[in-house]
């Protein structure tokens, strides 16, 4: 390999940010997986068992459990429902007609959004 390159990769690894995440966020995340675990102990699951049914590793289950926030979106809502997590409480056919909603409605807004340039007067 070029070392140049494997040196300006090295440079573009370290320079990459960590993301920071709001204390909302973050709470949120630690709760869902504290419920997640809850349940899962309430089945009587064990890691393995419950790690093995969502179709991942057991050290994912145990980051998804610690609210880590690097976790996939999907995999956390997948193993929530496997424990019987009611997410958003609904059942799936109300959650479609939400989101049916919520395309109805982003239907009507503008496809693209643009600072205005004017200044307001609104000094009245």
């Amino acid at each position: 390999m070029y070392r140049p390159f494997r040196e300006w990769n090295n440079l573009m690894t370290l320079r990459k940010k960590e993301r920071t995440y709001s204390r909302y966020c973050r709470d949120a995340a630690q709760l869902l997986g504290k419920l997640i675990q809850l349940a899962r102990k309430e089945r009587r699951f064990s890691e393995s068992d419950l790690a093995d049914r969502a179709g991942i590793s057991r050290s994912t289950l145990q980051r998804i459990e610690k609210g880590d926030l690097t976790c996939e979106m999907g995999l956390v809502f997948e193993v929530a429902t496997i424990v019987g997590i009611k997410l958003f409480e609904a059942d799936s056919r109300f959650l479609t007609m939400q989101i049916e909603r919520a395309d109805d409605k982003i239907a009507l807004l503008p496809k693209t959004i643009r600072k205005s340039d004017k200044n307001l007067d609104d000094d009245f």
